[in-house]
């Protein structure tokens, strides 16, 4: 298993795109390819995009972000796009992904990392706590997690 900086591998710039489009059928492509390409050479720690690889084949991906469009904006950073796909779950491996955005938070000096999800009962799992509702500006409401690191 191999997790991949796409900002420390700009190579993986396309691959991150495709498929975050690819695993993300709902949000706007243009979204993944702005923030991706723009990330690479960002001159601030975040956001983060990353990709886990599997004996050569990409089978999950994650972010780090500033804000995963919800109205709490006084948290950050937000693991955000947490993906694996569907033959490779039940592994744990998204854990991987969470765990490197857990320890890339604590390295930018940050005290707690959040994700917003209707999922009840994963993100416990590894530690993450409910801690309130989020609004989104689709009218659309969910539930707040934030781990202390």
């Amino acid at each position: 298993m191999n997790i991949i900086s796409v900002r420390n591998n700009p190579e993986y710039k396309e691959q991150a795109i495709k498929y975050l489009q690819n695993s993300w059928p709902g949000v706007s492509p243009v979204v993944y390819e702005n923030c991706i390409s723009h990330s690479i050479n960002a001159e601030q720690a975040l956001p983060q995009w990353y990709l886990l690889e599997k004996d050569d084949e990409i089978i999950g991906c994650a972010g780090l972000i500033t804000n995963d469009f919800i109205s709490r904006m006084d948290l950050y950073p937000w693991l955000c796009a947490l993906f694996i796909d569907e033959q490779y779950r039940g592994k744990s491996y998204g854990s991987l992904l969470i765990e490197q955005a857990k320890k890339d938070s604590k390295h930018y000096g940050f005290k707690y990392l959040n994700l917003c999800t209707d999922f009840t009962g994963f993100y416990e799992k590894y530690g993450f706590e409910y801690i309130g509702q989020g609004y989104h500006p689709w009218e659309e409401e969910s539930r707040i997690y934030q781990i202390m690191l």
